[in-house]
């Protein structure tokens, strides 16, 4: 198993200013039996959960646009365009998303299904992300959502004909990889058909 692989040297706790960032120093058996010693520093954040919302219906999907710093200093705007996310913190993936796609959007989702789970960048990041889809109706909006001031959020909700979110991954306009992959799920699973 990798586990017999790798034999931790040393943790060092770099930065917990915000999550925590840290430096190990590892040994790690290769396929050919030769051990060797690595360094590689990784960020927790924790894990988290985002969901597409669609309607059948209407043919749409509801989408969120905030402002992303990390993005905005690697020559973007940083408005990002995405699906509905957050971190977990100590809730389970589907409570958590409830939660959010109330807090963030307004709705109060009845069914929700996960789909898949990915690591979004495993070369230096520790988060797995849960993947939910879920359907939204009119009459399960509860207010304007936009986020929770208390942490700085200002979020905006869209609602998009599915056609139209597809066409903006080919223009640029959505360029945050957790959309752009529960788009083309739905799109290849016929979600909104």
């Amino acid at each position: 198993t990798t586990q017999d692989r790798v034999r931790i040297k040393k943790v060092e706790v770099l930065s917990d200013n915000w999550y925590v960032l840290r430096k190990t120093t590892y040994d790690f058996q290769g396929r050919n039996g030769a051990w060797r010693t690595l360094t590689r520093e990784t960020y927790d954040r924790g894990n988290g959960a985002t969901i597409l919302l669609y309607s059948k219906l209407k043919k749409t999907v509801v989408l969120t646009r905030q402002f992303r710093f990390p993005a905005f200093v690697n020559e973007h705007d940083g408005m990002l365009v995405e699906t509905c996310a957050g971190l977990l913190d100590r809730d389970d993936p589907q409570t958590c998303i409830r939660k959010e796609t109330e807090e963030e959007t307004g709705y109060r989702i009845q069914e929700v299904r996960k789909v898949f789970e990915a690591f979004m960048s495993p070369g230096s990041v520790t988060e797995r992300l849960y993947f939910f889809v879920g359907e939204y109706f009119d009459e399960n909006k509860l207010s304007d959502g936009g986020g929770l001031e208390a942490e700085g959020e200002e979020i905006e909700v869209l609602e998009l004909p599915l056609d139209e979110a597809l066409a903006m991954i080919d223009t640029g306009a959505i360029c945050d990889g957790k959309t752009i992959m529960l788009l083309q799920y739905a799109k290849l699973h016929g979600l909104l058909d």
